[in-house]
């Protein structure tokens, strides 16, 4: 198996993670929904205040060969905070290419993203999938994630567009 190294996302990546997230759009049967630019990640993720941050999986080459690290998946996480649990971490994405899968690669990125939350002290670290996604929810699972829906019964919503210029006012 080849050897997968996951590290924080540097500017340059903006590119394979904008690959990646069209992928994943793709996968997901939502792929007209993808409006963000390489332009607008580079802005929005690299900045003096960055609104997200991103870890990228690589598959590296074999020593001696000339070729680079070959970016196969990604997890965009940002924080948030939780009125009843504090500071949290939100991972908004995570994917990896279809023929990475099984390796242990997704799990990498999310227990990642478990040490960030430690790291800077949250109490938690939440996501979303969607429900016809089996494979990935029996993945968090597995890893000890709790399904709030199951368990608490909550429910996502979402305003955009025409109905949150209606609630703004404009």
């Amino acid at each position: 198996m080849a050897s997968v190294r996951i590290r924080e996302a540097k500017e340059g990546d903006c590119g394979d993670i904008l690959r990646l997230i069209r992928e994943l759009a793709e996968y997901e049967k939502l792929s007209d929904q993808v409006k963000i630019s390489e332009e607008a990640l580079r802005a929005d993720g690299f900045g003096e205040n960055p609104l997200y941050h991103c870890l990228v999986a690589e598959i590296l080459p074999v020593p001696g060969e000339l070729q680079e690290p070959c970016v196969v998946g990604y997890g965009l996480y940002y924080f948030i905070y939780s009125t009843w649990k504090g500071r949290s971490i939100y991972l908004e994405d995570i994917y990896v290419m279809p023929e990475y899968r099984g390796q242990g690669i997704g799990s990498k990125i999310i227990k990642t993203v478990a040490k960030v939350a430690l790291d800077q002290g949250c109490s938690q670290f939440r996501l979303a999938v969607l429900d016809w996604n089996k494979t990935a929810m029996d993945l968090y699972k597995a890893l000890g994630a709790q399904d709030l829906t199951e368990a608490e019964g909550w429910h996502s919503f979402c305003f955009k567009g025409e109905a949150m210029r209606e609630l703004a006012g404009r």
